[in-house]
């Protein structure tokens, strides 16, 4: 009895030991799994990290695109009408010929009164819609503004380098430029 006594034992020791090792082994796959979950968290965080920063640089650079494409819009409004604005300028000239032209007490000729009426309803709509003409006689020469055609002496030194004449107005539509000031300068 005392061998089967110590087999058992034996039996019991190596169950004991066997137990042992297999708690051994999951603890050492439960550390495994508790490294390999925490550098899997890592990588995770790190990804999550790259999405944001993605997705923020993208976010950004719609809404750069948005507020370009917002003032694109606005500038193309404000100049649609440029090239209709540019071919009724020549109209506007002959207008302030003709005005010109019957103030001048030298000569016979008069605008009517209708005429006139027209030429400042013409004035007043285009007005409305953003033109304005350049004031430039008498101002100070600026090539930004004004297109010199001729120099002429000036009579007295104040006039060097102001505008003397204008021959042909410049205009503005919206604040921009859409025909410059034809001026003759003094020197």
């Amino acid at each position: 009895m005392s061998s089967d006594k110590n087999t058992e034992e034996e039996v019991q020791l190596e169950d004991n030991t066997q137990d042992q090792v297999n708690e051994d082994k999951k603890a050492k796959k439960e550390k495994k799994k508790k490294k390999s979950s925490k550098q899997e968290i890592e990588d995770l965080k790190q990804e999550v990290a790259e999405a944001k920063d993605k997705y923020l640089r993208l976010f950004a650079e719609f809404e750069n695109f948005k507020k370009r494409n917002t003032r694109e819009r606005l500038d193309l409004m404000l100049t649609a009408a440029q090239d209709t604005m540019r071919t009724i300028l020549p109209v506007l000239d002959d207008f302030d010929r003709a005005k010109k032209s019957a103030e001048d007490e030298s000569t016979s000729e008069q605008m009517s009164e209708g005429v006139l009426m027209i030429y400042n309803r013409l004035q007043t709509a285009l007005g409305s819609k953003g033109l304005k003409a350049m004031d430039s006689t008498g101002e100070d020469f600026d090539p930004e503004l004004h297109e010199a055609i001729s120099e002429i002496p000036a009579g007295s030194d104040e006039q060097k380098g102001k505008i003397i004449d204008t021959v042909e107005k410049g205009y503005y539509l919206n604040d921009k430029i859409i025909r410059f000031a034809k001026v003759v300068v003094g020197k």
